[in-house]
């Protein structure tokens, strides 16, 4: 390392070497030690375990049978009958549970917040739709096998920013590069509406609405130039020149490609849906705290939401204190489509955050709602709302093989994760942090008594 700065130093200032130099450092130090899963020669069986096909009852003394990547057969042992020369993975006494989805995280954009060169999840300026998280994941952050060993298998990873952040992808959380983890990109635009729709403009409520008004306007002419520029793409391919900007917003403007708005308070709520209405937008609430109240306006235009976690303070001072512990339990009786994302750390999303994903819904269980919705919440609820829900979020012949075998209720904070695969690769569960515990019991075994 001091030789390669040595060399460098005769060809570029000291200021710039420095900042290499720790970007090589940074990238040295955080790379994980766990290699990706490869693909089983021949197939798999998971036996004898309680099966949790998440789209139908469980199955006690169930059977997977997983083949060159997907899941070819789900059901009892003895109705189920084992390939010749499978694996036989023995799953007695465990449960056996697709992977369990982050809705909503920065997970490979962001490592450590006091290294800015481990932190890349947002890009300057206001209006960035071209932005691509996908394609800034770092493969080799520690923080994805820790989210790994907790069942955490796959994350929409999305950036963030003041206002239009850009484009969130739908990862797998293991590979060599982000072209192997890529699932699906774009998979939803991100739209900061709590910014849109925020209190600039000053002290009157005049100058907040002309604020807010100029913020829409940005927007509406945003989703018109790119209806204008795809209109002339269609009409004079070879002389209209490609704007990534308009490139990105074109499946937006059409309802193809789902905005997914973070919003917290009622009026930002119904705000983002009465403009998402208007213009004929698909449209997902992020955050969601007053989502109960705007329920039946959710319920009518079909506007599912993800909620950052359980574990959140109140919105306001009157809030119960329970008011993000209940919100599930709120929503589910209102007939509103949610699913459970990991608290977020900041904003957006929590990389260090989404091991702790199954513990929001087990929460949401102690404050009343029905278990089988809260495991749904994580898994194939998250699927829907993301749109991968024909590749993952349950255990269904002709899906991905993504699962996971667990020592116990996978919502539950005593529970082990013994046994996962992703896309049908078996899943290394080590981590940063087994490691670090294995290494200082053993150093504090070997201290000498006093």
């Amino acid at each position: 390392m001091k030789f390669v700065t040595r060399i460098a130093r005769h060809v570029i200032g000291r200021r710039e070497v420095m900042a290499w130099a720790a970007a090589l450092s940074a990238s040295c130090v955080l790379a994980n030690d766990q290699i990706p899963g490869d693909l089983p020669a021949g197939p798999v069986a998971i036996v004898g375990g309680t099966v949790y096909p998440i789209d139908n009852a469980p199955i006690p003394q169930g059977v997977v049978v997983v083949e060159k990547g997907s899941i070819t057969a789900v059901g009892p042992v003895g109705q189920v009958a084992v390939p010749a020369g499978a694996q036989v993975i023995d799953a007695k006494g465990m449960n056996v549970y697709p992977g369990m989805i982050d809705a909503y995280s920065d997970i490979g954009l962001r490592e450590i917040d006091s290294v800015s060169v481990t932190v890349d999840h947002r890009e300057t300026g206001r209006l960035n739709p071209n932005v691509r998280s996908w394609i800034a994941v770092n493969p080799d952050s520690e923080l994805i096998p820790v989210a790994r060993s907790n069942g955490i298998l796959t994350s929409l990873v999305a950036p963030s920013g003041p206002m239009v952040a850009g484009q969130a992808g739908v990862m797998r959380l293991d590979g060599w590069t982000w072209q192997d983890m890529l699932m699906l990109g774009p998979a939803a635009m991100i739209v900061n509406w709590e910014s849109l729709d925020g209190r600039g403009g000053g002290d009157s409520e005049a100058g907040r609405a002309k604020a807010r008004e100029k913020r829409y306007t940005e927007l509406d002419e945003l989703l018109t130039g790119a209806e204008r520029y795809a209109q002339r793409r269609s009409e004079q391919p070879d002389r209209q020149s490609i704007d990534l900007r308009q490139e990105a917003l074109v499946a937006v403007a059409r309802g193809e490609l789902p905005i997914i708005a973070a919003a917290d308070r009622r009026g930002t709520i119904e705000g983002a849906v009465a403009y998402a209405a208007a213009h004929r937008l698909k449209l997902v609430i992020y955050g969601g705290h007053d989502a109960a109240a705007a329920a039946d306006l959710l319920v009518r235009h079909n506007v599912p939401v993800i909620l950052p976690g359980t574990f959140r303070l109140p919105l306001r001072q009157d809030d119960p204190y329970d008011a993000a512990y209940t919100l599930p339990t709120r929503l589910h009786q209102a007939g509103v489509r949610f699913c459970i994302a990991a608290e977020r750390s900041g904003y957006p999303g929590g990389a260090s955050n989404a091991r702790n994903l199954p513990f929001h819904a087990g929460n949401a269980i102690a404050y009343g709602l029905d278990p089988a919705v809260a495991l749904r919440s994580v898994t194939l609820s998250a699927a829907e709302i993301l749109g991968v829900a024909d590749r993952i979020g349950s255990l269904t012949p002709g899906k991905e093989a993504t699962l996971l075998m667990v020592e116990g209720d996978m919502l539950e904070v005593e529970s082990q994760v013994r046994y996962a695969m992703i896309h049908g690769r078996p899943v290394d569960l080590g981590n940063r942090h087994s490691t670090l515990y294995r290494k200082y019991q053993e150093k504090y075994r070997r201290l000498p008594k006093p």
